[in-house]
């Protein structure tokens, strides 16, 4: 099974050129990178899990709607995406749950970061799933850290995907810079070794970054907008071929904690 997930947050990510941006303008790219990606699930008839800070669905409450509608889970993404407080976890689950009427039982901190168990499991979350188990210089070395489900205390924790071996990252950068072929290799290799994949990305990805008027590395800018939309649908395409399913993170314990 195939868990795609996608982080939806006002557009003020580390990179310099965002702290410069009004929030409206956080706001407009963020809205259209998710109207694209909801397009793009709803044309490949695909479910998936929307991680949304509760500052981005009170600003685009409409959208929080459609993915209800369309049949996604809606986690939390915390309050803000650049600023966290451990109160914010039950409040932004608060508003969510009113929001959207549904229950909110999972949660992923903005860039990976770390959030204590115990908090988590106050808050009213089941599962977390902000680990990269990989090395990213100058961001984490989460490399000796489980790279499939697991439970700790009474949550469950899913790390995102990885190759097996040499835990290549699997997440959002990589479908953007890897040749395709060797991307769709290398989370079949995963897909086999773990039975799902985890993959994560975000809405801002999906607009064309090279036209926007943001000064951002070339390796987050290639192969955005309409070639991110490609490529995410080329991807979704080829694993339906294999029959492979699509589902919401909130299945992945049940289907393969214990297999």
């Amino acid at each position: 099974m195939i868990f795609l997930s996608f982080d939806i947050e006002e557009f003020d990510n580390p990179f310099p050129c965002s702290q410069l941006l009004t929030f409206e303008r956080q706001m407009e790219i963020s809205v259209a990178g998710t109207e694209r990606i909801l397009d793009l699930l709803a044309g490949q008839n695909v479910v998936a899990t929307f991680f949304c800070t509760a500052n981005f669905a009170e600003h685009a409450p409409h959208l929080i709607s459609r993915m209800v509608a369309d049949g996604h889970e809606v986690a939390s993404h915390g309050y803000y995406h650049n600023r966290f407080e451990p109160e914010h976890l039950k409040q932004s689950r608060d508003f969510l749950e009113r929001l959207t009427g549904c229950s909110v039982t999972g949660f992923r901190m903005p860039n990976m970061g770390q959030v204590s168990v115990d908090e988590l499991v106050n808050a009213g979350y089941s599962y977390n799933s902000s680990l990269h188990p990989t090395y990213l210089p100058g961001k984490y070395n989460n490399f000796t850290k489980p790279r499939r489900i697991f439970q700790e205390g009474a949550l469950y924790q899913i790390p995102a995907s990885v190759s097996p071996l040499v835990r290549l990252p699997l997440f959002w950068l990589a479908l953007h810079n890897y040749p395709l072929p060797i991307y769709k290799m290398l989370a079949q290799a995963s897909l086999k070794k773990d039975g799902y994949l985890n993959l994560y990305f975000h809405p801002w990805e999906f607009i064309d970054l090279n036209n926007a008027g943001l000064d951002l590395p070339l390796y987050v800018k290639r192969n955005s907008g309409d070639a991110m939309v490609d490529r995410l649908a080329s991807f979704i395409a080829c694993f339906k071929a294999k029959n492979e399913q699509f589902g919401r993170l909130n299945e992945c314990a049940e289907k393969f904690l214990n297999t």
